[in-house]
């Protein structure tokens, strides 16, 4: 015989061997993950009724939804400033019913530690080095770096970014570009836009950071935003705002008057200016609408054209009425919101609501908004979420063809990559 015995596969590793398949993957608001087929998915929609999405506590239900095949890197961000890395096909797989596994008994967190945002990144990891991502503190601090600083972390998680001061926490990561801005929100109520372009690329990971708003020491960010920059003086956004008021009004049957007026706050105006057709429909289709809500469940929405941009680093400007904290309280959440969607606010007494962001009202950002969620004597919202679980199995089914489309090789992060 000739046969000849020899090593062989020396440099195949377990990944290999794994069959790129896509993925629906999905992480509740108690932190419980899980992985499953897309085709699996789609037949138990098309098969019958069933809760859809994830088997959850009754407090609990689903904040993430996205479509990724096996292959997939998918970086972790910790309130601890690690980093940590897995493949899709590492996750814990299971079916449309089942909860998952928990986060903290599939990644190596110490106590207290959690993960604050979940990133899907392309598959072709050189072309990370075209991407930035910015990190916020809850104590105000940012920090830009290339995405490209995290392509080598180990399973035991690298340094992402070094917090200084005690009791500071990764409040959330965004990938970003140039022509973006940055939303950051306090609880106390200030707010403040700036662009991405004031933050440098920093080439270390184990640095601090600049200074993206001035707080006092009891204050804290509770929310970081990435918008999309569309440059238009004031003129153009109060006539813009004043025109789209009354199309809402007219739309709704409402009266001038009867609603509340929605104009830019504090911004020198000067002469009011004509807004073209085509111009008009530019700034419709760019605006985006930022939600805010308060600890006793008052809640808002505002035009993204309301928030004007300063420079980094200052005391920013209002985001709710601050002279009624007593009545709203502190605010608790502000992030982007479409038409569509739907936020789940919990509070400390265990009351969990779901309502529908096409029911709260539009405003202007220094008022105090509407009752959303009313909350018992003492009782405070602490967590509000945009929640990806439709309600029903349409809605599901929907959902996922949508996620589908995208090419999950190359899907970025979402906007709604945090628990706030």
């Amino acid at each position: 015989r000739r046969t000849e015995l020899s090593e062989g596969g020396a440099d195949m590793e377990d990944e290999d061997l794994i069959q790129r398949e896509d993925m629906v993957v999905t992480v509740s608001h108690s932190g419980y993950i899980k992985r499953v087929p897309l085709s699996l998915y789609r037949a138990q929609r098309r098969g019958g009724k069933g809760r859809s999405g994830m088997s959850t506590k009754e407090e609990d239900f689903v904040t993430r939804l996205f479509v990724a095949n096996t292959h997939t890197p998918v970086l972790f961000f910790s309130s601890r400033g690690i980093v940590y890395k897995e493949k899709v096909w590492r996750l814990p797989i299971g079916n449309p019913q089942s909860r998952g596994k928990a986060l903290i008994n599939m990644l190596p967190l110490e106590q207290g530690e959690r993960i604050t945002t979940i990133m899907p990144l392309p598959e072709d990891e050189t072309s990370w080095g075209e991407l930035d991502v910015m990190f916020a503190t809850t104590r105000g601090t940012v920090r830009r770096n290339k995405l490209s600083d995290f392509v080598q972390v180990n399973r035991n998680g690298k340094i992402a970014m070094k917090l200084e001061e005690e009791g500071d926490e990764i409040l959330g990561v965004e990938t970003c570009t140039d022509n973006d801005d940055v939303l950051l929100t306090a609880s106390s109520g200030q707010c403040i836009r700036f662009s991405v372009s004031d933050v440098r690329v920093f080439q270390s990971r184990n640095s601090v950071g600049v200074r993206g708003i001035a707080m006092a020491a009891t204050d804290r960010v509770i929310s970081m935003a990435v918008i999309e920059h569309v440059e238009a003086p004031p003129a153009e956004r109060a006539a813009y705002l004043k025109r789209v008021a009354a199309e809402r009004r007219l739309a709704a049957g409402v009266a001038a008057g009867e609603d509340e007026d929605i104009q830019l706050t504090n911004e020198e105006v000067g002469e009011e200016t004509e807004l073209s057709d085509e111009r008009y429909e530019f700034l419709k289709a760019h605006e985006q609408f930022v939600l805010t809500v308060t600890e006793y469940g008052y809640g808002k929405r505002s035009s993204s054209y309301d928030f004007r941009l300063t420079g980094r680093g200052g005391k920013g400007i209002r985001a709710t009425d601050v002279s009624k904290v007593a009545e709203i309280g502190r605010l608790v959440a502000t992030f982007p919101v479409g038409n569509d969607d739907q936020i789940m606010l919990v509070s400390d007494g265990g009351t969990v609501i779901r309502v529908p962001v096409n029911g709260i009202r539009f405003a202007s950002r220094a008022t105090k908004g509407v009752t959303i969620f009313n909350t018992a004597d003492g009782e405070k919202v602490v967590s509000v979420e945009r929640i990806s679980e439709p309600q029903s199995d349409e809605e599901a089914e929907e959902s996922v063809e949508g996620d589908a489309t995208l090419d999950s090789g190359t899907e970025g992060a979402g906007p709604d990559n945090n628990a706030d």
